[in-house]
């Protein structure tokens, strides 16, 4: 058959599957996809992905530059020149995949000198890295939790951490958000139960920016014998000695610790740290770590010389802090309904799903670039900006935005 024909037989195909005449269509018609499309635009909830130009401290946009307040990328690490510099070595050692899974050909040196540097860094016997932060959760808790064992879990823990337990099979319950009072009711009524017990909680929660009390939930485990296990995403290379998290802060050592390399150290990659034991058993019962690629060798390396910084520099996480303490004290000035302050992390509350999307596009106008977080992110009715201070953010930029935010927020009626 000529190609002509070939082409013109695809493009008439193509056309009558999107007219839904064709089976992809039909498909979509049976599936209710538009149906669902509209309930979520107007439930002012749709999202639409934004394809940037540049990303960093400021971001491109259409040339157009934005500063940029919606990065995880706390200690600008991400840009650092000591990091590329390294990833730019890895790589030409490494290359850019690691080509296999970690039981097959993927498990490379990098991995096991990071794994060593995070076992030592936060005090455990043994870390296991995985290919996101997302996966190590999901991998982890549905490789140690069972059918038959109950799982009491924060209300705002992060959607990695609950999808885990769904995929385990154990029971579960949530308890209010950092309510020990919560807590300790639920570990009563299971308390004379042969099943296992877990808690499970976020140290820094990623959209509210408030702090777990790690302490109270720690000595709540050791008295109702149950396994603890903290997601300190957040909190690592911030909080703490060294920058090694909110439960080093609060000497504490949960059974387990998760957390990532792709928020304040700037790469890419998950991780856990717990006994020999429980590695053994995620080596050979953790589906996202046996059935994925293996984190390519670039991102392990840049995240164990982003430790080295943070352990020699000492005072980053400090600076950071410091430098969003400042910034929540004047926003909260200007009248923004805010949460209390806890961490680099500054929630502006608003509410209402259209007006958060408003303020959001008023301000990407003013050239902020922000999000709206909106549910099922957060709870319904507490739809927000999210603000994410980083090292990046000069004292003088800061300052701008804190003029545009407050000019447009009373332009819009939502301070005085």
């Amino acid at each position: 058959m000529p190609k002509r024909v070939v082409y013109n037989n695809v493009f008439k195909w193509a056309f009558w599957a999107i007219e839904g005449n064709g089976p992809y269509g039909k498909i979509v018609k049976r599936m209710n996809i538009q149906q669902k499309l509209k309930q979520i635009e107007e439930q002012g909830l749709k999202r639409e992905l934004i394809y940037l130009d540049r990303s960093g401290a400021d971001v491109v946009h259409k040339g157009k530059r934005y500063l940029n307040f919606s990065s995880n990328d706390y200690l600008n690490f991400a840009a650092d020149t000591r990091l590329k510099d390294n990833a730019k070595n890895s790589i030409d050692k490494w290359g850019i995949g690691a080509t296999g899974s970690r039981l097959m050909s993927g498990s490379l040196e990098p991995h096991k000198r990071l794994e060593e540097k995070i076992s030592q860094w936060l005090g455990y016997k043994s870390a296991l890295v995985f290919g996101s932060g997302f996966l190590t959760n999901l991998g982890l808790i549905s490789a140690l939790c069972q059918a038959n064992d109950i799982v009491l879990f924060d209300k705002l823990d992060h959607a990695s951490l609950i999808d885990g337990i769904r995929m385990s099979g154990a029971k579960w319950k949530r308890y209010k958000h950092k309510n020990t009072n919560d807590l300790e009711r639920l570990l009563e009524q299971y308390n004379n139960v042969q099943e296992r017990i877990f808690i499970i909680t976020d140290s820094v929660f990623s959209m509210d920016g408030d702090i777990a009390p790690v302490k109270e939930i720690s000595k709540l485990a050791k008295k109702y014998n149950a396994i603890l296990i903290v997601d300190e995403a957040h909190a690592i290379g911030i909080f703490g000695e060294k920058g090694a998290g909110i439960c080093n802060e609060q000497k504490i050592k949960p059974d387990i610790i998760t957390g990532t390399l792709s928020k304040a150290l700037g790469s890419y990659g998950g991780f856990a740290v717990f006994s020999k034991e429980i590695e053994q058993l995620c080596v050979n019962k953790a589906r996202s770590f046996i059935y994925s690629t293996a984190l390519p060798a670039v991102c392990a390396a840049t995240g164990e010389k982003a430790i080295d910084i943070i352990q020699e520099e000492k005072v980053l996480g400090e600076e950071l802090l410091k430098k969003a303490k400042m910034f929540y004290g004047k926003i909260q000035k200007a009248g923004f309904d805010l949460l209390p302050f806890e961490s680099q992390v500054i929630p502006v509350m608003i509410g209402d799903n259209d007006k958060t999307l408003k303020f959001t596009q008023a301000l990407l106008e003013e050239e902020l670039f922000v999000k709206a977080i909106r549910p099922p992110t957060v709870p319904k009715g507490t739809s927000r900006v999210r603000l994410s201070i980083t090292l990046a953010h000069t004292k003088e930029e800061l300052e701008k935005a804190l003029e545009i935010i407050v000019r447009v927020g009373r332009g819009m009626g939502i301070i005085a």
